[in-house]
């Protein structure tokens, strides 16, 4: 994104943060921002369109600094998630947020309200596959449940402890206390073994997760055909197509990939790059990075 466009975002956010997304006109933005009318509508269609990209540099940060909390962690770390959740609400208050929101959701515009639904399903899938690292594997079947029950509790508490304290300091409390509730609910339903949403229904609602597209399904196995020709001979040749078999698996059989596994398989495959063609290696990257991009708004580093 251009220095010029950055710059319009920036200053449309000033202005909806001091007199609301609705009572901010486009000739209040080109004012503000020193742009001229044709000027802006090179860059957005709409000031609708403005707010979703202004959203989507928001998410894109929260993504990348929430992603980074996990690097050389244990991801079944429960503080871990704790952290970051503070990072995410924080930022959503910094850059007041909650109240655009509530703004859209009020509103009668279809396409943002899209674009909050699909925003929303992106959270839930995030929590979901944290609480499968948490929790693990066996509690699969109640996590989806607890996910859609954590976001209940977390985005209530968030509205009512805000109505008589400030949330500039309380956000870590309200988090802890919601993550602390949620643990004895994931116990307790693995216990009981109630069920009232399959994990499977993430497939429906993310059409994203189904991983069907034979396009992708071609290119990922073309680069990982051409990486284990790189190594045909190489004392560690069964180690590195053992490796590079995982990713393949995971992607093409698994129902569900996952993120942190594969992260580990291709930081081991990273460390030997010097017997791989580096343009491969990085292609590579470059695809399981847009999957999980598409998927959930993550990249991998």
């Amino acid at each position: 994104m251009n220095d010029r466009k950055q710059h319009v975002i920036k200053m449309a956010h000033q202005l909806f943060i001091e007199r609301g997304f609705q009572n901010t006109s486009i000739q209040d933005i080109l004012e503000y921002s020193g742009i001229s009318k044709g000027t802006f509508y090179n860059y957005f269609s709409s000031k609708n369109e403005l707010l979703i990209a202004l959203f989507r540099e928001i998410f894109k940060k929260i993504n990348k600094e929430r992603n980074e909390l996990l690097i050389g962690q244990d991801r079944s770390n429960i503080d871990l998630f704790i952290k970051q959740l503070d990072l995410q609400l924080n930022t959503n208050n910094k850059n007041k947020l909650f109240t655009l929101f509530e703004e859209v959701l009020v509103s009668n515009d279809a396409e943002l309200k899209q674009f909050m639904k699909e925003g929303q399903l992106k959270m839930l899938h995030w929590v979901f596959q944290r609480f499968l690292e948490i929790f693990g594997e066996e509690k699969k079947p109640y996590l989806l449940d607890c996910a859609i029950m954590f976001m209940g509790i977390l985005h209530h508490n968030m509205k009512y402890y805000q109505m008589d304290h400030d949330l500039n300091t309380g956000v870590h409390e309200v988090v802890h206390y919601s993550v602390s509730r949620i643990k004895n609910i994931v116990e307790e339903l693995a216990e009981t073994g109630e069920q009232l949403n399959k994990p499977e229904l993430l497939e429906s609602l993310i059409p994203e997760l189904r991983k069907s597209e034979p396009a992708f399904q071609e290119e990922l196995s073309q680069v990982i055909g051409l990486l284990k020709k790189n190594v045909n001979g190489h004392k560690d040749q069964a180690k590195y197509a053992e490796l590079l078999d995982f990713v393949r698996d995971e992607f093409l059989h698994g129902k569900d990939p996952r993120k942190f596994l594969i992260e580990s398989t291709l930081f081991t495959l990273k460390k030997d790059h010097i017997h791989f063609e580096e343009d491969q290696l990085e292609k590579l990257e470059r695809l399981v990075s847009r999957f999980f991009t598409e998927r959930d708004g993550i990249e991998i580093k």
